[in-house]
């Protein structure tokens, strides 16, 4: 009986693996997807990476009905903003809030601009900045897009058990922040 296992030369293995280069290479050396494009009249004046939670409190909604529906409702988020070294910059929080080491906060309208639905994660989206403090690297902001969510998203059961209780589902995004460009 012959052996089915074939032994190929040194030279059809070295063959082999340059054309394994030569078809995949351009695949591995592919460029992350541009941003998306900036709001009209603005400018990006610099990204953010977040990593945290998103947290979630179930809640009766439509009470009025003859049954109880409940569903998890976001009540804020909770991370850390890092720059692109990864040095700590500041937090992300309820409001939505982002908030410098420096000082400065940015809060934005809780109602989106735009939404790009990226389940299981948390949805991209733009937000409009509606009120800043202090003066520092957040107090030029105009509008906030979340992209490349990883995690974040509630679970889609809720029930008359889970009434009440928080849950913190861990989550990373990124933060593009525009500012209005100069004339």
């Amino acid at each position: 009986m012959k052996s089915m296992i074939r032994v190929c030369s040194p030279r059809t293995a070295l063959l082999a693996a340059t054309a394994a280069l030569i078809l995949f290479a351009p695949l591995a050396s592919a460029e992350a997807p541009a941003d998306p494009p900036a709001p009209e009249g603005q400018v990006v004046l610099f990204k953010l990476h977040a990593e945290g939670v998103q947290i979630y409190e179930c809640k009766v909604i439509n009470p009025n009905a003859r049954a109880l529906w409940y569903q998890w409702v976001p009540t804020g988020p909770d991370a850390v903003l890092t720059d692109a070294k990864g040095d700590k910059v500041g937090k992300h929080y309820a409001g939505p809030t982002w908030e410098a080491d420096d000082g400065s906060k940015v809060i934005a309208d809780k109602k989106p601009v735009e939404t790009t639905p990226k389940p299981p994660a948390v949805p991209w989206l733009l937000l409009k900045a509606k009120s800043h403090e202090g003066d520092g690297k957040f107090s030029k902001v105009t509008y906030i897009r979340r992209v490349d969510t990883e995690g974040g998203a509630a679970p889609a059961a809720a029930d008359f058990a889970y009434q009440g209780t928080e849950l913190r589902v861990p989550y990373k995004a990124t933060y593009i922040f525009y500012g209005a460009a100069k004339p």
